[in-house]
């Protein structure tokens, strides 16, 4: 066989063939032309891989083709089933039948009628003859869609039944003709060289029985399954003509019906079906009518319902917007896709319809439900509230509407306590309480006194503020009592004269807070940021309290609870900015225990664990306020401190807190409870209720209603908040007490040293001493940090250490960072060992340390790194630490210059925080008379000295005498 010559003139043409096994397939052939122009016998096979030595006798179009055709020839199909290389005479004997050629020959279709398609336009298809040269006899394409029409003839005995086909208006004569059905899906027939296509998509199986027979006839005993499982769906799709029984047709308004299935125990869904008439279909087929067959007697009728399928399918789709899901493609039944563990399944369908019924009847749907034992409401849940004021209490008046039905909200009361989300109305139909409703309303139903309808106690406006802001509730509140929930509103309240200094506008906010409570007998927490003065707050307040009972005559006794490192800085910031207040220390072994004496003063100040000892005395005594420092220290419900600072008896009640929550939303309960009992309900309903809900099920809803509920009695500010107000430094000086073991062992060092002294001074050698003087003065700084340092068989406690540890906690509680400066590297030890302990990360600075330049980068630009623990040797100069707020500084030095190059490390260009100073000073100790040296010789200092031997060398006699004393 020649093969075609490329560069001669040839043409390629699209040849219609009949596979032995595959059926009726198209090949593409490059056939050469002879000098006349006409086909000659030379041709070949054209495959994507061998048509591009062809690419100037084809275009872009043939390239498409031969490569759909590709995949229709016979080898290509053999592989792509048998992965095994085979001949396919062998194939086609060992592994063809006829399930396998039902499951290919659709899909060779597929590609067959994409061609003929494409070909409609083309022209250049052509019959192979016998031996396989590609272009026997030219075939025509249909230019436009042929019909058919299925006639059925019924009579006494028989139906007859037989289709006609009409093109271009004229009916076709195409049985007995040979006619071939080329496709079956879509119908291609071949007939006198002309192949036809059809419209509605009609198969070639429907034609194929009549290529060589008149009629079809169906006896009369099989004709009522004949009707009902043939005619009617080709009455559905095609056009019909009957003789002997009827066909009607009818148009109808349809509507969209939502019918809900409860499944007990399971998910209940919804299904969407549409009435046309008194016909209903479920969504799903695409079919532009629907047929239903009726019988009387003999006489059948045929009705065609006309349904707008694209209408139907724009209400699944807004079914789907609203957040449905598909689940069954049959029923198109459809249910809500991401059930949370709170839902329960069976109902949140009906939940779901309840939401949205005005939205769904607005759009035409109408609700219906199935007919299972349960009769549910479906229609819109509403409660509305009355609330109004009374002296101690609110009284609240509400209805529930279940669509419409009114019940009094009361009567919901154990549905919602124990969640029980079926509520029978009078009539026996079942009302669903919204999952929400439980989260809403159960603290309303806990917190509120039962026993005369539904009242509520005065401190819970935080609760009647949420309702009224879920905008459910009418409210008339007093105008003051609306302001709780927005601090800023308070009405301003003078300040004390005797008051000494100023607050900062923030300040005289909580302070205004502070009268405010009093007012409404609420007890509150101030809750600010470390650093920002809530000590000077409360000691204006008591102030304010002093002047007020002078103008009546009259005279009060408040008390404060704090750890007992904080005892002497109240005594001290006292002194400072209220000296005018009569303070009275309720603390110490030896302390009276007599406490008619309280009456004398204007405020006592004692420990937790003194009050925990004294508990009997001080609880037969009525306070004024009592304010707890540091009210963490009560968050243990089960602590002894809780248990004793509840008995204590006052008019006012106050809680100082930094950190409120230090480890658990649990926290809260016995602070608040403590301020205002049954404010947040049992211990064991706030740990289930919201404890549970926030910590462990990440639950906002119960976040935001408790907040709700604290809100008007925890002010918190953070240093963020008012840094506008802040300077850029603050230092604040931290006293410390001893311990007791620590004390005993500062004063028999001391006692050695002094007497040295004083003995050296009276027989003249002084001056030799100057060396030992200078360790010994050291040895007592190392004491009042910590004796450990010079002595490592101590075991017991230092007071600074706790109260730094304890400062840091509260900081870092913050998530702020913080410099630790200490002169002496072994103290920095201590605190090394024990952040190691509590797995707290640090980094760390001495002289001795070689890379500092990557150290300091790390702490400035690692978030998680908090503490920075440097000795001010290796730390006083070159560092840019920025990224650090508070600075705490271990122990004084003798030389305040050196304290501020420290200061400095953070409070330098770059910096944009503001900067907290805490310097920790053991109190009746060295330190404190070095504090006071500093201050004496501060114009020296500044002048000229800058080591400590020659600050040391200033000092005279009678300043030594004065730091041993």
């Amino acid at each position: 066989m020649l093969r075609v010559n490329s560069s001669s003139p040839c043409k390629i043409v699209y040849s219609l063939c009949k596979h032995e096994f595959l059926g009726y397939l198209i090949e593409p052939h490059i056939v050469q032309l002879n000098p006349q122009g006409d086909f000659s016998l030379t041709y070949q096979r054209l495959f994507t891989h061998t048509a591009q030595e062809f690419a100037k006798h084809l275009t872009e179009l043939d390239f498409k083709l031969i490569k759909i055709l590709d995949e229709t020839e016979q080898d290509f199909i053999i592989k792509k089933y048998h992965k095994k290389a085979i001949r396919p005479f062998e194939f086609f004997s060992k592994f063809y039948d006829e399930k396998f050629y039902d499951s290919v020959r659709p899909k060779i279709e597929k590609k067959l009628a994409e061609v003929l398609e494409t070909l409609k336009v083309a022209d250049g298809l052509y019959l192979m003859d016998k031996d396989g040269w590609p272009a026997e006899r030219k075939i025509e394409l249909a230019t436009e869609p042929a019909t058919v029409l299925f006639h059925f003839r019924k009579s006494e005995t028989e139906t007859r039944y037989f289709p006609t086909i009409k093109y271009q208006g004229l009916r076709i004569d195409f049985m007995f003709k040979d006619a071939q059905i080329v496709c079956n899906q879509p119908a291609w027939l071949l007939l006198n060289d002309v192949l036809y296509f059809f419209e509605q998509d009609i198969e070639g199986k429907k034609l194929m029985p009549f290529l060589n027979k008149r009629f079809i006839t169906i006896p009369k005993a099989t004709e009522e399954t004949y009707f009902e499982k043939f005619v009617a769906p080709l009455i559905e799709k095609y056009h019909v003509y009957a003789e002997g029984f009827e066909i009607k047709t009818e148009k109808h308004e349809a509507t969209a019906i939502i019918k809900v299935i409860y499944v007990d125990g399971g998910i209940s869904q919804i299904q969407l079906y549409f009435k046309y008439g008194t016909y209903a279909f479920a969504m799903g087929n695409e079919h532009k009518v629907t047929v239903r067959l009726s019988k009387e007697d003999d006489n059948y009728t045929f009705t065609r319902i006309k349904r707008n399928s694209e209408w139907e399918k724009q209400k699944f789709v807004f079914l789907l917007s609203l957040g449905l899901k598909k689940i069954s493609a049959i029923f198109h039944h459809l249910e809500l896709p991401k059930l949370t563990e709170n839902d329960n399944p069976s109902y949140a369908i009906i939940t779901w319809v309840n939401e949205h019924i005005e939205l769904l009847q607005e759009n035409g749907f109408e609700i219906e439900q199935a007919s299972s034992g349960k009769r549910f409401v479906f229609g819109t849940n509403k409660i509305d509230f009355d609330i109004k004021e009374d002296n101690d209490w609110f009284d609240i008046k509400a209805i529930v509407y279940f669509g419409a039905h009114p019940i009094p909200f009361i009567a919901l009361k154990q549905h919602i306590l124990h969640k029980k989300r079926e509520f029978i109305l009078p009539d026996g139909d079942i009302a669903i309480i919204p999952e929400k409703w439980f989260t809403q309303y159960s603290s309303l139903f806990s917190l509120a006194d039962g026993s005369k309808g539904l009242k509520l106690k005065k401190h819970h406006v935080g609760l009647i503020n949420d309702l009224a802001e879920d905008s459910l509730a009418n409210v008339t509140l007093d105008r003051k009592l609306q302001r709780l929930n927005d601090f800023e509103d308070i009405s301003d309240t003078t300040m004390p004269v005797n008051f000494k200094g100023d607050l900062r506008h923030y300040q005289k906010a909580g302070y205004n807070w502070f009268s405010f409570l009093r007012e409404y007998n609420f007890g509150g927490c101030l809750a600010d940021d470390m650093g920002l003065g809530k000590t000077i707050q409360t000691l204006a307040m008591l102030q304010k309290l002093k002047e007020e009972d002078e103008q009546n005559a009259t005279h009060s006794t408040s008390l404060i609870v704090m750890p007992t490192s904080l005892i002497y800085n109240w005594l001290n910031e006292a002194k400072k900015f209220t000296p005018k207040l009569k303070i009275h220390a309720h603390t110490g072994t030896f302390r009276n225990k007599d406490i008619s004496l309280f009456h004398k003063y204007d405020l006592i100040i004692t420990t937790y664990g003194i009050t925990r000892v004294d508990v009997d005395l001080l609880s037969g005594f009525y306070f004024n306020y009592i304010i707890l420092d540091e009210s963490q220290n009560i968050k243990n419900p089960s602590s002894k401190s809780f248990k004793a600072v509840r008995l204590l008896k006052s008019r006012h009640k106050l809680v100082l807190s930094g950190t409120p929550v230090e480890n658990s939303v649990g926290d809260l309960w016995t602070q608040l409870t403590f301020l205002n009992p049954g404010l947040l309900g049992t211990q064991s309903f706030f740990n289930e209720e919201y404890v549970q809900a926030i910590e462990k099920r990440k639950d906002e809803e119960k976040a935001k209603k408790l907040q709700a509920i604290i809100k008007p009695f925890v002010l918190r500010r953070t240093k963020e908040q008012v840094a506008a107000e802040l300077p850029p430094k603050t230092e604040h000086i931290f006293y410390c007490d001893m311990s007791e073991d620590q004390a005993s062992y500062y004063e028999k060092t001391k006692s050695a040293y002094r007497n040295d002294l004083l003995t050296s001074m009276d027989n003249g050698t002084y001056a030799k001493k100057q060396v030992q003087l200078l360790q010994g003065l050291t040895a007592l700084r190392q004491l009042a940090n910590h004796p450990v340092m010079i002595d490592d068989t101590y075991d017991s406690d230092s007071g600074k250490f706790e109260n730094v540890m304890h400062t840091l906690d509260n900081v870092l509680k913050g998530g702020h960072k913080v410099l630790i400066f200490s002169q002496f590297v072994k103290h920095l030890g201590i605190f090394r060992t024990s952040l190691e302990k509590e797995g707290i990360t640090y980094a760390y600075l001495d002289g001795g340390t070689k890379n500092r330049g990557e150290i300091v980068a790390e702490f400035q630009d690692n978030k998680d790194l908090k503490v920075f623990l440097i000795s001010i040797k290796a730390g006083g100069v070159g560092l840019n630490l920025t990224q650090a707020d508070y600075v705490f500084i271990l122990d004084p030095w003798w030389n305040p210059a050196v304290e501020q190059q420290a200061i400095d490390r953070t409070h330098r260009i770059g910096q944009d925080k503001k900067v907290f100073i805490y310097k920790f000073i053991s109190k009746d100790t060295v330190e404190e008379k070095i504090l006071a040296l500093q201050r004496r010789k501060k114009s020296l200092a500044n002048s000229l000295i800058t080591t400590e031997e020659s600050f040391f060398k200033s000092l005279s006699k009678d300043d030594i005498k004065e730091l041993l004393n």
